[in-house]
This record gives structure tokens, sequence and C-alpha cells, in this order.
């Protein structure tokens, strides 16, 4: 009760401690990826064959090990930052809200890591395939920034694409769509998810290679309209109680 009738300087209290945990968090995931960077990256670079990177500024070599530590930070501190975030905005919220979003958000992290795993799998092949794009009359110096920035973009677009679950169940739970709704989409659906794969897969090939990335977003829709069906099915329960009452 006392949240709900919270000042205007308490909520810029709370916020500013929530950022402050949340930072701290993410910071001390980080110094401690720091010291690992070097084996971060031997890990970033497995899927390339053995390319060897070269860098161009005197800065370069502390950036990109700061770079790997900062991304290690704010993913594997989600859920400390994560639950503040819910913390902060759920007085705001009522209670079926809260449910509606808290649940799902326990499961996002999961899915988050099973998707940048899978995009980490999906790189052996695409790498290699975009080395081999290049003709015999280029020679290609692959630059350690941008190296490391299309595997971590990669790794990163699987990752929130994994989320499409946890989207479609908070939406379903907050009642804004229905398992009616997304099964009647599903066309519609999954042409966006084919123009996602296409986006974050930059091969030649302009249908295998997109269908391997989106053949597991299908299944993760799927899996979303089957958790809406039982999710519906749970909320008309305690509606048909008091028919078998009065019966």
């Amino acid at each position: 009760m006392p949240d709900k009738y919270m000042s205007l300087f308490d909520h810029l209290e709370e916020l500013r401690m929530r950022i402050l945990y949340s930072g701290a968090a993410i910071l001390i995931v980080t110094a401690v990826a720091f010291f690992f960077s070097d084996q971060l990256l031997k890990l970033l670079l497995l899927p390339s064959g053995g390319l060897q990177l070269r860098a161009f500024s005197l800065m370069d070599g502390f950036m990109i090990k700061w770079r790997i530590a900062l991304y290690t930070g704010i993913v594997v501190a989600f859920p400390v930052w994560a639950y503040h975030v819910y913390r902060y905005v759920s007085p705001g919220l009522k209670d079926n809200e809260r449910q509606a979003i808290f649940t799902p958000l326990i499961g996002a992290f999961i899915l988050f890591i099973l998707g940048a795993l899978f995009g980490y799998y999906l790189l052996w092949g695409m790498i290699r395939v975009l080395i081999e794009l290049f003709p015999s009359e280029v020679q290609f110096l692959p630059a350690a920034d941008d190296y490391i920035s299309f595997v971590i973009f990669f790794l990163l677009a699987c990752g929130l694409a994994f989320q499409l679950p946890t989207v479609l169940v908070i939406l379903v739970r907050l009642g804004v769509v229905n398992a009616t709704t997304l099964r009647k989409q599903r066309r519609i659906a999954y042409f966006i998810l084919f123009a996602f794969a296409e986006i974050i897969t930059p091969v030649s090939d302009p249908i295998l290679a997109p269908l391997t990335v989106m053949v597991p977003l299908i299944i993760l829709y799927e899996i979303s309209i089957f958790a809406a069906l039982q999710i519906e099915a749970r909320r008309e329960k305690p509606e048909a109680k008091p028919e078998i009452q009065n019966s």
C-alpha cells in the first residue's frame, strides 16, 4: 500500500537506487569478464576457423576487451537488472498484470541463452560462407572491431528472436491477443519471421540460410499458441464452477 502513495521525490529516489543496484551488478560482472576477455575472444573466434584479426588503432586492444566484457556483463546480470526494472514498475500495475509479466520474465533469460547458443552454432557455417564469397583478387584482412561487432550483433539478434514466446505469452496474459488471433495470423507471422531471418543472415543463399533461422522461430511461435490455449483454459475454469454448482 505505501508504494501507491509515494511522492515524486520518493519515486525518483527509488529509481536512483535501482539504477545503482543494476549498474553495480553489470559493472561487477563486466570487471570479472574483463579478466577473461582473452578466453571469451577465443570462444568468439572458434566459428571463424582460425581467422587472424587485425587492429588499426592503439586503443583497439583495450576497447576490444572492454566491449566483450561489457556485453557479457549486461547479459549475465540480466536477472538482477530485470528484477529491479520489474520491482520499479510493479506498484503501478494491477495484480493480474504483475502475474502476467513476472512469470514469463523468469524464462526470458533461459530463452535468450538458448537463442545465443543457436546463433553461435549457425556462425560456424555462416562465417566460412562469407569468407568464401571474396573473389580471389581480393585479400581479406579481417578487422577485429568489425568481426566482433558482427558476431555480437548476430548472437544478440538470435537471443532476442527467441524472446518471441515471452512477448506473446505476456500479451495473452494481459488479454491483448488470444490463441485464435495467433492462429489466424500464422501466415503474416511466418512472413515476418522469414523477413527477420533474411535480415540477420547475410549470406548469398536467400532461401536455405534464412529458413535455418526461421524454423526454430516457427516452432517457438507454435509453442506460444499452445501456451496461449493453456492460459485461456485456466482462465475459463473458475467461470465454469458456479454453473456446475447451480445444476
